[in-house]
């Protein structure tokens, strides 16, 4: 082999590496903001916190969509003072105004982002995808806790104020719904067909 030859089979590979390392870094990436909380995710508890300080923290909700994505949706709070530890239950809205089912997932995350590691999760809307019918409001409640350790970090203690923000943005229908929406356009073709015809 050539010297020429040799040089691009080793650019192919030092590409080919780089590539599976990107590929490999974005669950990788998530995986580390999950455990962390860097970049403002939350974490996921299956109960609430056995300890409740007495000091208090301002919790406010934030709601935004995808550019592409036709629901209505917003909080129906804007703030919420809970102490320390306790258990906080909020509710947001979402509203379906087209002619079609949708389904749909929340991103979400909290600021400012060092707060993300001490914000806490027991149920919450997006863990799971979301479908609305035609004209189908909806109330989706999330469960929360601030983790009273925040009051130990070196950072975290310091913050006063979290906000607790969802971006929905629409995915495909789960099979069963899309079948079923298939299934009611071809009768509603048929029918037009069968009336066109009489």
């Amino acid at each position: 082999m050539d010297k020429n030859a040799e040089t691009v089979v080793k650019l192919v590979g030092v590409v080919g590496i780089m590539g599976g390392l990107a590929y490999a870094s974005v669950p990788f990436y998530d995986w580390f903001c999950r455990v962390t909380g860097f970049g403002g995710i939350t974490q996921e508890a299956d109960a609430g916190s056995e300890t409740i300080l007495e000091k208090t923290i301002k919790v406010k909700f934030d709601a935004s969509k995808d550019r592409n994505m036709m629901w209505e949706f917003k909080p129906q709070q804007l703030e919420m003072e809970i102490k320390i530890g306790e258990t906080g239950l909020a509710f947001y809205e979402a509203y379906n105004p087209t002619d079609r089912p949708i389904a749909g997932q929340a991103s979400y995350n909290v600021a400012p982002y060092e707060a993300g590691g001490f914000f806490s999760k027991i149920d919450c809307f997006c863990f799971t995808e979301q479908v609305l019918m035609p004209g189908e409001r909806v109330d989706m409640p999330v469960t929360f806790f601030v983790d009273p350790e925040i009051v130990e970090d070196r950072d975290a203690k310091y913050v006063k104020e979290i906000t607790l923000s969802y971006t929905f943005y629409e995915i495909d229908l789960p099979e069963e719904i899309a079948a079923l929406t298939q299934e009611g356009q071809a009768v509603e073709i048929e029918t037009k067909e069968t009336s066109n015809e009489g």
